[in-house]
């Protein structure tokens, strides 16, 4: 596909989509819109099938594969939700997968890879490269190299989140003044935007980032691709892509405004929200765009605001410590 996606090409995936993914709630809480002065909807991707809005993106692309491609199977490369969206994708459509994860990927997310039927292998994310991997793999197979964000089937897929969410909204009766998404490489956040502004062209869409790993806030900023110094050091594991994407990139300078970037005790905070007004579990990197609402970053006063929780696959200790930050006022 040598032009940018269209709103017609999520569209297409919503179709394909239709039966498999969870049309997930738009949730609102009164209490939080008084303390905020505006309205905030959650849309709660964390209880999406698989625990993530990755299936969206992974199953849009090997449903999109010719019967030819599926047979020989798909190889992806993920820190864990693409991977458990992938496998799960994989399972439903009949397509043999095999994941490329890093070795400290929360065990939580390798066991529910392999419990939809895909092969894990583990790489030292910061002695190895996991596309090398993943390439050589799919060289020794056949297999298609399924990315986790990079191509247009990939986040088209994850745009029917942002064209449920507007359609939700105007159900609602509700005209959204900024959404804001989770953004590692760019998939989740160029796709929704491209999903929200089908239907609501003036909505202004950020991408949410932890502090250090903002790559692409300063891209936007600089206009060129940048590139984050560290490859991990957030509890945001999620979102460690240290570049944006050759096709999410240019979408987001297109359709995306300025980035909003959050530390991860910001992160915790929302977490324990999310759990204690809307009850939801959200990951660390589900959580950045509630944590720039929440924090002020994203405007919430006299406007409405939606913010997409991407997943809620966390793990015990990190979810514990999340919940441990509530202060009784």
């Amino acid at each position: 596909m040598s032009s940018l996606p269209t709103f017609a090409d999520v569209q297409a995936a919503a179709r394909r989509l239709e039966g498999v993914a969870v049309r997930t709630p738009l949730l609102e809480n009164p209490r939080i819109n008084d303390k905020l002065g505006g309205r905030l909807f959650i849309k709660a991707e964390c209880l999406q099938r698989t625990g993530s809005f990755k299936i969206r993106g992974a199953y849009n692309f090997l449903a999109s594969m010719s019967e030819t491609d599926r047979r020989n199977g798909a190889v992806g490369w993920s820190s864990g939700n693409h991977a458990q969206g992938l496998a799960e994708a994989g399972r439903l459509l009949g397509v043999k997968t095999t994941i490329v994860m890093p070795a400290d990927a929360p065990a939580l997310k390798v066991a529910n890879t392999r419990a939809s039927g895909a092969a894990v292998v583990l790489y030292d994310r910061v002695k190895e490269s996991r596309e090398e991997i993943g390439m050589d793999i799919a060289r020794k197979t056949g297999a298609t190299v399924v990315p986790p964000y990079d191509h247009p089937w990939i986040l088209t897929g994850q745009g029917t989140a942002g064209l449920e969410l507007a359609e939700q909204a105007t159900a609602l009766g509700v005209t959204l003044d900024a959404v804001a998404a989770p953004c590692s490489g760019g998939g989740l956040a160029t796709g929704v935007a491209l999903g929200v502004k089908g239907i609501m062209p003036n909505a202004m869409v950020h991408a949410g980032e932890p502090v250090g790993f903002d790559d692409l806030a300063r891209s936007l900023a600089s206009g060129r691709k940048e590139t984050n110094a560290r490859l991990s050091g957030s509890i945001c594991d999620a979102l460690l892509a240290p570049t944006p994407g050759d096709v999410t990139f240019p979408l987001a300078q297109k359709l995306l405004g300025p980035g909003v970037v959050v530390t991860d005790d910001e992160v915790l905070d929302a977490m324990e929200v999310a759990f204690r007004e809307f009850k939801i579990v959200v990951e660390p990197g589900g959580a950045v765009a509630l944590a720039a609402a929440l924090t002020g970053k994203l405007p919430v006063k006299g406007r409405t605001v939606a913010v997409v929780c991407s997943g809620g696959n966390v793990d015990h200790a990190t979810f514990i410590r999340a919940l441990q930050r509530y202060q009784p006022a």
